[in-house]
């Protein structure tokens, strides 16, 4: 395995090649339309194993993938509200010690300029084990690499690698799976399923096939129990909500 300590003229090169390479195919993985995924074969509200329609790159999974209670998370990593709450929800999880799941999906926003080369780098991670730490990582530094330019934008993420393996990753297979189509797949594959449950906006929360509004009021149905809550002031209320739902549920 190769490893790096520092980065080359001709490493930061290759890596700008490969994001260029990405942004030509932007418009294909935003879209999300994977045309020869049949969805149907999916439940989507369970945690999907690898296949060749998502690149053989399963959902990933924050907590215990077995844990009796999932939520499912749709995000966009250039999203300043995802950034925020990604720190309190591991910390709920945490808190529930195996009791609650929570399945991330890539959603990306079409306005967000390095949201899909985000997306791709943390995939890339991902295929090298490294997925959550790299994960927390792009979100803890979203105001660094968020509008910055393609070289910049390289650079940042090259650094991440290196820092969340301690240098043991592979940078050079982290680029080549960057521009891979296992990963381009395993995006238009998550979004496809976002779009098909209705996901407008990030983040978005679903259980049992409801979503848990962000900014109004809302309620969702466990057990034949209304949960119901007002607006959220806030992220620490988001999470109080989202508890109260996990309790709800473990209570069934």
């Amino acid at each position: 395995m190769k490893t790096a300590r520092g980065f080359s003229i001709i490493g930061t090169i290759i890596g700008i090649i490969v994001v260029i390479i990405i942004l030509v195919g932007a418009f294909f993985v935003i879209d999300g339309n994977n045309k020869a995924t049949d969805y149907n074969n999916y439940d989507f509200y369970s945690v999907i194993a690898p296949d060749a329609s998502n690149g053989y790159i399963g959902d990933h999974v924050k907590g215990n993938p077995d844990a009796p209670v999932l939520i499912f998370e749709y995000a966009d990593y250039q999203c300043p509200g995802c950034a925020s709450i990604n720190t309190k929800v591991n910390k709920l999880v945490d808190e529930l010690d195996g009791k609650l799941a929570v399945v991330y999906r890539s959603f990306l926003l079409s306005y967000h300029q390095n949201g899909t080369a985000a997306a791709s780098a943390a995939e890339a991670a991902g295929l090298q084990g490294y997925w959550k730490p790299y994960m927390d990582k792009l979100f803890a530094e979203q105001s660094e690499w968020e509008y910055a330019s393609v070289s910049e934008r390289t650079e940042f993420f090259d650094k991440y690698f290196v820092e969340i393996t301690e240098g043991k990753g592979d940078v050079d297979k982290f680029h080549e799976d960057i521009a891979s189509a296992n990963v381009s797949k395993k995006i238009s594959f998550d979004m496809g399923i976002g779009k098909r449950v209705g996901v407008e906006g990030t983040p978005a929360f679903f259980i049992d096939g409801q979503l848990i509004t962000w900014n109004e009021k809302g309620e969702v149905n466990i057990n034949g129990e209304a949960v119901s809550w007002e607006e959220p002031k806030d992220g620490n209320d988001f999470i109080k909500i989202m508890k109260k739902i996990v309790e709800a549920k473990l209570a069934e």
